[in-house]
């Protein structure tokens, strides 16, 4: 909406904007307020509706919202049409944006989970240089064509992801916990490449069973009330570090830069005439190639570097910018603009992907819909929040802007590196197991992460009976072997620590 909100062409149809600075920040930050009561139905209903159902209602309620956008008209009340359309539209966007992370962390392997959530992310930065340079190349077009056409492109999209979510499966996490079996098999050989009755299939059913029966999900909708639960699941301490990620990825300013690119041009950096938007396409394009470097970094890396990484650089790159447009600075266009380009390469490669990933694989499969939905009303809470005040910010105390944003990627620091355990080359149901470590040994779980080797799917099995997460029957045996004061119990454990870290060094 950038390049659109203030074009003579949009203001014409819906006057009201014509000059209002303040109504035009509204209009565009109310899509954000759409997307956070999109999230807020997943939170209330994603888990009655399914992965898949809840995407194709997504995209079908934002295609809704993007034709009673373009069909705004002058003397039929345009601008309240226009904003209940992006209202509509943001509700579909947030119920995908909560979903299909979710969606795709159940239905991936260990070994590329983090690769898939990172191409999604990827795409919202092609996405983002689709819309720029459209909304540029529409500028020259007929005054209809300028504000209408980027916006109605938007369908494309939608109508790609439904047809694309009618030829794809259930995820088979959530077919198990509506007791529906076999179809959660076939789902999870289809995955794998192999036969419903195979070991594999097998191991990997019992596996996803154990961690169900130990939330008590089975044929239930999950209460509100079990996300804010500790214990050695630690619902809500996963919840807080998925909901926190995303509101760090929005409080160190990467929509103050997206959203308004070119006017940060105009107004801070003093750039006049369509150099801003080409400036600002540009940018896109350097934001796309790093976005695509996340993808072979996610796993090498993992999560917790990139986290940091991407917190210093961000950090570093809004140093520069505020530093070059303190007045009296020598070449403050060249060094601010620099510094919104080096922002824009690093967040791409690291804050883009990592909060729409984290949450979906650090919380259990009893919340993570919920907790992947609280996390995403975070995301678009705080959106709106930066959308609305940082034109108000560049107004009022200009270059103090970019302090405010390095300032905030300075706090995320301490933050990131004592709270936020490793998750790469870990399975969902080994990802419970360290939070089970941490509570049953009264470690951190940044060190839980640490000391728990790797693990294979029989580990796994094995450990979460240790830990109280096996099959009822395995439980109650293991809980009466405590209550009759056993000793021999403690040896046989720490015999399978030892054996799995024998097995964690030899692979």
């Amino acid at each position: 909406m950038s390049s659109i909100i203030d074009a003579d062409q949009f203001t014409d149809v819906l006057t009201e904007l014509k000059g209002d600075a303040t109504l035009q920040g509204t209009v565009t930050a109310i899509y954000e307020i759409g997307c956070l009561f999109g999230a807020i139905f997943m939170l209330i209903w994603g888990d009655w509706l399914g992965r898949r159902k809840g995407i194709i209602s997504g995209a079908t309620i934002m295609i809704l919202g993007v034709i009673i956008q373009v069909t705004s008209y002058m003397g039929k009340q345009p601008l309240a049409q226009f904003t209940i359309g992006r209202i509509i539209t943001g509700v579909g966007n947030g119920m995908n944006t909560s979903t299909i992370p979710t969606y795709q962390a159940e239905c991936s392997r260990t070994s590329n989970r983090g690769l898939l959530i990172c191409i999604e992310g990827g795409t919202i930065a092609f996405g983002t240089l689709i819309a720029y340079w459209i909304d540029f190349g529409a500028s020259y077009g007929p005054p209809d064509l300028t504000w209408r056409f980027p916006i109605a492109f938007q369908c494309i999209f939608g109508v790609f992801i439904i047809f694309g979510m009618l030829v794809l499966p259930e995820s088979p996490r959530w077919l198990f916990t509506r007791e529906r079996y076999e179809e959660g098999e076939q789902v999870i050989a289809a995955l794998m490449g192999a036969e419903p009755d195979s070991h594999e299939v097998v191991l990997q059913k019992n596996i996803i069973m154990d961690a169900i029966r130990a939330s008590g999900q089975i044929a239930k909708t999950t209460p509100m009330s079990a996300v804010f639960t500790g214990g050695k699941t630690q619902h809500f301490r996963r919840m807080l570090l998925g909901a926190s990620s995303q509101l760090m990825q929005q409080i160190g300013g990467c929509n103050a830069v997206i959203y308004y690119l070119p006017i940060l041009f105009k107004n801070s950096v003093g750039l006049t005439g369509k150099l801003p938007s080409i400036l600002g396409g540009v940018n896109m394009i350097v934001y796309s190639i790093f976005a695509t470097a996340s993808w072979f970094l996610i796993e090498r890396v993992g999560r917790r570097k990139l986290f940091l990484y991407g917190t210093v650089g961000q950090m570093v790159s809004m140093i520069i910018t505020f530093g070059c447009l303190i007045p009296g600075t020598p070449g403050p266009a060249k060094g601010a603009a620099f510094g919104l380009f080096t922002y824009i390469a690093s967040f791409g490669a690291t804050w883009l992907p990592l909060p729409w990933l984290y949450p979906a694989e650090i919380s259990p499969i009893k919340t993570r819909a919920k907790a992947n939905a609280l996390s995403t009303c975070s995301n678009w809470l705080f959106n709106f929040l930066i959308v609305m005040v940082t034109p108000i910010m560049i107004d009022n105390i200009k270059w103090g802007t970019y302090l405010f944003f390095a300032a905030m990627n300075a706090c995320f620091l301490p933050v990131i590196y004592f709270f936020y355990p490793e998750t790469a080359r870990r399975s969902l149901e080994e990802i419970d197991l360290i939070f089970a470590k941490g509570f049953s040994e009264n470690i951190s779980y940044v060190r839980a992460a640490k000391e728990l080797p790797y693990l294979s799917d029989e580990d796994v099995e094995r450990l979460a009976i240790q830990y109280g997460f096996g099959s009822p029957d395995a439980t109650k045996a293991e809980e009466h072997s405590d209550s009759t004061g056993d000793a021999s119990q403690n040896d046989h454990e720490k015999a399978d620590t030892r054996e799995l870290s024998y097995h964690h060094e030899i692979s």
